[in-house]
C-alpha cells in the first residue's frame, strides 16, 4: 500500500500474487507448438497397466480420467520425456496459481490448468504453424471474441493472466454447449462445430465414441491431456525430477496510465531487461502503452525502499521518443492470410455520429467490428453521443468482411 501512495500519479493499483518472476526460457522456446506427437492407432491393448488405471482413478476429480490404449500411449511418451516434464513442474510453480485463479473465477475444473502443457509447453511466446499464440494458443479471431486485444504494442494472447481468463471463459461456453468436460476439451482443439458434427455422426455424447469422427489431432489431444495430467501428478513414480523454477519468488503487479519503457524500468529495478520482459511477455516493443482510459499492468519483482526513487522517476517522468499511436493488429491466422488477396489499405476517415445511431450500426455501415471502433477511438463502453467524431480505419464498405471470409 505504501508503494501505491508513492506512485500515486502513475500507479492505479498495486497487488501482490504468489507467483515467481519469469526468467528467459532458453531451451523451452518452441516455434511450432504442435509438438503433440501423432501416434498410430493400436489395434490391441497389449500393455494394459492396472497400476496406471488405479492412479488415474485416485486423482480424478471433475474431468473424467479414462484409462485405455490411447491414454497409455501418451503416458509412455510423456513419462519418457523426463527432462521436459521436469521443466514443466518447475514452470507450474509460476503459472498454475495464475491458471487456477482464472479457472476458479469461471467455476471451471482445476484440472484444465494442465492443458497449456500440451498446447504450448507453457511457453508464453509459443506460436503454432497456423498462428495460434501464447500459453493457451489462441487464434486471432477467437482471442478477439473473448476480449483479448492485439495491436501494435500488445498481444494479450501472450499475457498469462488475460489469456487464462479468456480460456476459462471459452471453457464455460463450451461446457454449457456440450455438457461434458472431455467434449469441451476436444472443442478447445478443433472447435465446437467439429465436435457437434462428430456427436451427430456417432449418435453419442461420449468422447471415446465420437473420437473416430473427430480430426486426427483432436483424437490424440484428449488422451494426451489425460496423460500429461497423470505424469505431472505422478512424476515421482516415473523418476521425473522437478527442476528448479526458472522464476524468482514474489512479484508485484502495478498499473500504469502512461507509456513506460521496460528496459528503463528494469534498470531502475536492478534486474536484467530480459527478466522483466519475460514477466510481461505481451508487450511487443518492450513498451507498456498505458493511458488514462486504459491503464496497463506490469508485473515486477517485489521492490525495496531503496529503489523507490528511481522507479518513481521511470514511471512518472521518463519521456519516451516513440510514436504513441495505437493501431489494431491485423489477423495473423496464416490459414486466412493464404486466402486473402493483398490490397492497398484505405486511408483513415471519420464518421460523425447522428442522433439515434449506435456503435453497432456504425460498425455495420463500415463492415468493421464494434471492438475495432472501441480500440480506434479509445472507448471504454459502447456509449456514443450525437456529433461525436469516430475514427474509422481502412473503411471499405461491403468488401472488408467478405474478402476476409471468402478470400
Amino acid at each position: 500500500m505504501k508503494i501505491n501512495v508513492l506512485f500515486a500519479s502513475c500507479i492505479i493499483a498495486l497487488t501482490s500474487f504468489s507467483a515467481a518472476a519469469q526468467q528467459p526460457q532458453g531451451s523451452l522456446q518452441i516455434i511450432d507448438t504442435l509438438a503433440l506427437p501423432v501416434l498410430p492407432e493400436t489395434p490391441t491393448f497389449h500393455n494394459h497397466n492396472y497400476v496406471f488405471k488405479a492412479r488415474l482413478d485416485s486423482i480424478q476429480k471433475m474431468v473424467p480420467l479414462s484409462y485405455n490404449e490411447h491414454v497409455q500411449k501418451y503416458i509412455d511418451v510423456y513419462s519418457s520425456r523426463k527432462d521436459m516434464m521436469g521443466k514443466m513442474i518447475g514452470l507450474s510453480d509460476y503459472y498454475f496459481p495464475v491458471f487456477e485463479k482464472a479457472l476458479k473465477f469461471y467455476n471451471i475444473p482445476e484440472e484444465i490448468k494442465y492443458l497449456p502443457i500440451i498446447e504450448s509447453s507453457m511457453n508464453a511466446h509459443a506460436v503454432s504453424r497456423v498462428g495460434a499464440t501464447g500459453l493457451w494458443q489462441f487464434m486471432f479471431a477467437t482471442a478477439k471474441d473473448y476480449g483479448l486485444n492485439m495491436d501494435n504494442f500488445v498481444d494479450e494472447r501472450k499475457d498469462p493472466i488475460q489469456a487464462s481468463y479468456a480460456a476459462a471463459a471459452y471453457f464455460k461456453d463450451a461446457y454449457q454447449e456440450l455438457g461434458d468436460w472431455l467434449l469441451a476439451i476436444a472443442a478447445y482443439n478443433c472447435g465446437m462445430g467439429n465436435v457437434k458434427r462428430a456427436i451427430i455422426k456417432a449418435d453419442s455424447h461420449d468422447f471415446w465414441e465420437i473420437r473416430p469422427y473427430l480430426p486426427l489431432e483432436t483424437r490424440n489431444y484428449v488422451p494426451a491431456f489425460i496423460a500429461a495430467l497423470y505424469v505431472m501428478k505422478c512424476s515421482g513414480q516415473h523418476q521425473i525430477k522437478a527442476q528448479a523454477s526458472p522464476f524468482v519468488k514474489n512479484t508485484d503487479t502495478i498499473h500504469v496510465n502512461r507509456f513506460v519503457s521496460l528496459p528503463q524500468l528494469a534498470m531502475a529495478l536492478s534486474i536484467e531487461e530480459d527478466a522483466l520482459c519475460s514477466l510481461n511477455p505481451s508487450y511487443k516493443k518492450k513498451i507498456v502503452n498505458g493511458t488514462e482510459l486504459e491503464p496497463k499492468r506490469i508485473v515486477i519483482p517485489k521492490v525495496n525502499m531503496a529503489q523507490f526513487a528511481e522507479i518513481y522517476e521511470v514511471l512518472n517522468n521518463a519521456e519516451l521518443d516513440v510514436n504513441q499511436n495505437v493501431y489494431l493488429a491485423s489477423n495473423d491466422d496464416r490459414r486466412v492470410k493464404k486466402k486473402i488477396t493483398a490490397k492497398p489499405a484505405a486511408a483513415v476517415s471519420y464518421h460523425k455520429v447522428t442522433p439515434g445511431q449506435t456503435l453497432s450500426a456504425i460498425a455495420n455501415k463500415y463492415n468493421v467490428e464494434v471492438q475495432d471502433l472501441k480500440v480506434w477511438n479509445g472507448l471504454k463502453s459502447s456509449s456514443i453521443v450525437p456529433g461525436q467524431k469516430l475514427k474509422i480505419h481502412n473503411p471499405e464498405p461491403a468488401k472488408r468482411k467478405k474478402s476476409a471470409i471468402h478470400g
